[in-house]
C-alpha cells in the first residue's frame, strides 16, 4: 500500500504539470501556481474535519464517518447544500503534517473510516497527507465522496488506495446537465468513472458490523421539477451500470440562497415527485436502495458554526 501510494502520488502531481486531474482539463501548470477552474493551486485546502452522522447507514454507522470537507469542486451546483465550500471556497491552506493529523484525531475519537468529500481538485497533496497517516498507524477504510464528474483514468490510478466509493450521479441527460450549470459531458463521464469505481471494489457493498468496508454506493439528489432527470439517471445507472450497486436515493433537497427565488428550484421536492423516482428503481429491478424521508427540514449546513449539521 504506502509504495504504491507513493508512486501514484507523483503521477497525479505530474498532472498538475498542465492541469488534467479532472474532467476539465485546464490544462494550467498548478505546481507553479497557475489556478484553473477549481481556483486551487498545488496544496491542500480544508473546510472543516468532523465525525459526520449525516451519511448513509454503512458509512455514518453509530460513531459517524470520519470526514474531511475539502475545499472546492469541478462542478458548480447553484442548489449545492456545501455552497460555501464547494462554490465560495471557504477553508485555509492545510499542509501535510496537519492534515494527516486532522485524520488521526478522527481516527481518535472512534470514527469508522476516514470519508473525502470533493477531494479531486487536490488530490495529490491529499494522498500525500494520507500517506503519512498511514505511516503513522492510520488503518481506517478510505471513502471517497465526489460529485461523479471524475476522469476514468485518475480514478484508476486510486485502485488499492480507495476502500469505499461514494459517486453522485447528478442528471440522466446532457440537458439536464447544462440546465443546472454544469458541463454537458457530466453524464458520460460519470458514468465511465463510476464503471471503473464498480470494476474495483465490486457490485456488492461489503460490510463487517453493518460498516462498509469496501463497495460502491452511487448517490442521486432527486430535484422539484425534474421527474425525468431522476428517472434518465436511474436507468442509465442500471442499463449501464449495475443494478446491483446500492442506491441511494435522497429526498434532501433543500433550496439554497443562490436559488430561492427560481420558479423551479425554490421550492422542495414533494413527495410525489420522490416516490415516482423510488418507484421506477424498484420497477427497474435495483436490489438494494437507500430511501429518505420526504419532509420540510432545513438541510442546508452552516459551516460557521462548531456542529454545521445540527439543525433545530
Amino acid at each position: 500500500m504506502i509504495g504504491t501510494l507513493k508512486a501514484r502520488i507523483l503521477l497525479l502531481r505530474e498532472r498538475m504539470r498542465r492541469c488534467s486531474l479532472c474532467p476539465r482539463e485546464c490544462g494550467v501548470n498548478r505546481l507553479d501556481g497557475q489556478t484553473g477552474f477549481c481556483g486551487l493551486g498545488a496544496g491542500a485546502v480544508l473546510a472543516r474535519a468532523l465525525p459526520h452522522f449525516g451519511e448513509e447507514p454503512p458509512i455514518s454507522g453509530t460513531a459517524g464517518a470520519g470526514t474531511l470537507f475539502l475545499s472546492s469542486c469541478n462542478l458548480r451546483c447553484p442548489f449545492c447544500q456545501n455552497y460555501r465550500i464547494s462554490r465560495e471556497r471557504m477553508g485555509e491552506a492545510t499542509d501535510r503534517e496537519t492534515l494527516a493529523g486532522r485524520m488521526l484525531e478522527l481516527a481518535l475519537k472512534g470514527c469508522h473510516n476516514i470519508e473525502l468529500v470533493t477531494p479531486s481538485p487536490q488530490l495529490p497533496a491529499v494522498l500525500e497527507a494520507l500517506l503519512a497517516a498511514r505511516e503513522w498507524g492510520l488503518n481506517l477504510p478510505l471513502v471517497y465522496n465526489c460529485g461523479g464528474y471524475e476522469k476514468a483514468d485518475v480514478i484508476g490510478l486510486l485502485d488499492g488506495i480507495v476502500d469505499v466509493w461514494l459517486p453522485d450521479f447528478k442528471y440522466g441527460s446532457e440537458w439536464d446537465a447544462l440546465a443546472c450549470a454544469a458541463p454537458a459531458d457530466y453524464p458520460e463521464h460519470a458514468l465511465s468513472s463510476i464503471g471503473e469505481m464498480i470494476r474495483q471494489a465490486g457490485e456488492r457493498l461489503q460490510t463487517a458490523g453493518g460498516i462498509a468496508r469496501r463497495g460502491v454506493i452511487i448517490r442521486h439528489l432527486v430535484l422539484p421539477g425534474r421527474v425525468q432527470n431522476s428517472l434518465d439517471a436511474v436507468r442509465l445507472i442500471a442499463e449501464r451500470l449495475s443494478k446491483k450497486v446500492p442506491l441511494s436515493l435522497m429526498a434532501q433537497y433543500t433550496p439554497t440562497p443562490a436559488v430561492a427565488d427560481d420558479p423551479l428550484m425554490g421550492r422542495r421536492v414533494t413527495r410525489e415527485e420522490y416516490e415516482a423516482v423510488v418507484d421506477h428503481a424498484l420497477d427497474l429491478g435495483f436490489e438494494n436502495l437507500f430511501i429518505q424521508e420526504v419532509d420540510d427540514k432545513n438541510l442546508v449546513p452552516d459551516f460557521d458554526r462548531e456542529e454545521p449539521f445540527v439543525w433545530e
